[in-house]
């Protein structure tokens, strides 16, 4: 059974589930901040207390919100706990927004992802209507 946690991860715990998916290394200052500097955050814990997958919300909470690191561990994934995780960060998202006003709720998708996240509600850019996502690394 799944569990999912909010609000308590650890800077080696968010390390460390990055790591399993072979994203980009940050220092554990960065981890810190992100962390901290996090809307909302949740962990899905199996019945040995191991952490499965994790996400996060990220964005100021009135006009635009992000989800973001949202990772499953790759031995336990196509086990639905990257739709518990997503349905989590959507329902966080839902109460704390205005009602009655727009409100953007994005990510930046893993190549070859599209379908889990149109399957919960996502549209791919670009679009007749959107441009394409933009990104700079620094």
């Amino acid at each position: 059974m799944i569990t999912i946690v909010e609000n308590e991860i650890t800077v080696s715990e968010y390390l460390d589930m990055r790591a399993r998916v072979n994203w980009r290394k940050l220092s554990e200052k960065q981890a810190e901040q992100a962390i901290q500097n996090s809307l909302y955050f949740v962990k899905a814990i199996d019945e040995n207390e191991q952490i499965v997958g994790i996400g996060r919300i990220v964005g100021d909470g009135a006009v635009i919100c992000y989800i973001q690191d949202l990772i499953v561990d790759p031995r336990f994934q196509k086990q639905k706990i990257g739709s518990l995780i997503i349905s989590k960060l959507i329902a966080f998202v839902e109460s704390i927004h205005e009602e009655d006003t727009p409100m953007m709720l994005c990510l930046m998708c893993a190549k070859g992802r599209e379908a889990f996240y149109e399957k919960h509600g996502f549209m791919a850019r670009p679009n007749d209507n959107l441009g394409p996502g933009m990104i700079r690394f620094l």
